[in-house]
């Protein structure tokens, strides 16, 4: 049988931990807010981390599919009466059909260009959202009714961010589980070869073209269940979900511990929202401190704070190995 690595088999660990963390933390409404907050955003950006680290493009509109997501709830939810399984169903699939548009029309161009694209896509989404009546125009969607997500005899609801954590927690445990096997699948490989090197990806019988719809085609949904998951933790739905925030946001939690990361993301985002939950600046120097923050990896630590925690390692492993003598400076005995 195959060992598990060391950082796979602390994984179960490190759940419990996180699981009991805003208990452990004082259990305070602050608390379970910012987990929960934490959580959505995460998985928000494990979305892009899929495209950004296996694909290799930089997707500047995914925050469509978050307000995909976050829309569709809100709107079946509050017209059409909705439940929450309903409403989970609804925002991935129409996720999928927005990824299929987009993609189609954007998969075939490469870097610059498919990012200027996704940007442009994203800014024409804000402006819809902002003045298109039928979403709520600039007031947005508000009187979202609390997550239902029972099962005949067995309650499954959340009226407050106490309850809404396990939920929070499970979905952020499900789309890491999912990320993690699609980096071991035939899909995740191909997406990885294609990035490195598309010609000889093309002469190994792998379609490029193919292969980028696929994995947007994956990335969509799991953005688009943060906007779900986000549009009942708010109980409203507003153009502001489309703002750079949120693009800035996910990009940090893409670098800064590092690409292909399984926990990577997870980690940065929880040290950006504690900073700005617990040891805020203010609300515009928070996002300037947001904003320095991925500038000042992208310059300087393009591999993350796992590429300069590399060779502070080994230089501390070097520093405790026992220092060996040289046969140059063995002196013969008289």
């Amino acid at each position: 049988m195959a060992r598990l690595r060391p950082q796979r088999a602390a994984l179960p660990i490190v759940a419990v931990l996180v699981l009991f963390a805003p208990g452990w933390l004082g259990g305070g409404a602050s608390v379970y807010s910012a987990a929960v907050l934490i959580a959505i955003l995460a998985v928000l950006s494990y979305g892009l981390d899929v495209i950004v680290s296996d694909l290799g493009e930089v997707s500047l509109g995914h925050t469509v599919f978050f307000a995909v997501g976050a829309y569709t709830t809100a709107l079946l939810s509050t017209r059409a009466g909705a439940g929450s399984w309903a409403t989970l169903g609804a925002s991935i699939a129409l996720a999928l059909v927005f990824a299929a548009a987009i993609g189609l029309v954007t998969l075939r161009l490469r870097e610059f260009v498919f990012s200027l694209v996704t940007y442009a896509m994203a800014v024409v989404a804000m402006t819809l959202a902002a003045n298109w009546a039928f979403l709520g125009g600039s007031d947005g969607v508000r009187g979202l009714p609390m997550l239902d997500l029972s099962i005949g005899p067995l309650t499954l609801t959340a009226r407050n961010d106490k309850e809404l954590w396990p939920y929070a927690f499970a979905l952020l445990v499900v789309v890491i589980y999912l990320v993690d096997r699609f980096r071991h699948s035939q899909l995740g490989a191909a997406a990885i070869m294609t990035h490195l090197n598309p010609r000889l990806a093309t002469i190994g019988g792998i379609d490029p073209a193919r292969v980028r719809l696929q994995v947007f085609l994956f990335s969509a949904p799991i953005s688009a269940l943060a906007g779900w998951l986000y549009a009942y933790q708010r109980a409203y739905v507003s153009a502001d979900i489309l703002e750079n925030y949120f693009l800035i946001l996910m990009l940090t939690a893409v670098v800064l511990v590092g690409r292909r990361q399984l926990l990577g993301p997870l980690l940065a985002t929880a040290l950006v929202l504690v900073q700005e939950k617990f040891f805020s600046l203010g609300g515009y120097v928070d996002k300037i401190v947001l904003g320095s923050v991925l500038v000042l990896i992208l310059a300087f630590f393009p591999q993350g704070l796992m590429g300069l925690a590399r060779p502070l390692g080994r230089l501390f492993r070097a520093r405790a190995a026992p220092a060996t003598p040289s046969l140059t400076t063995l002196e013969t005995p008289k």
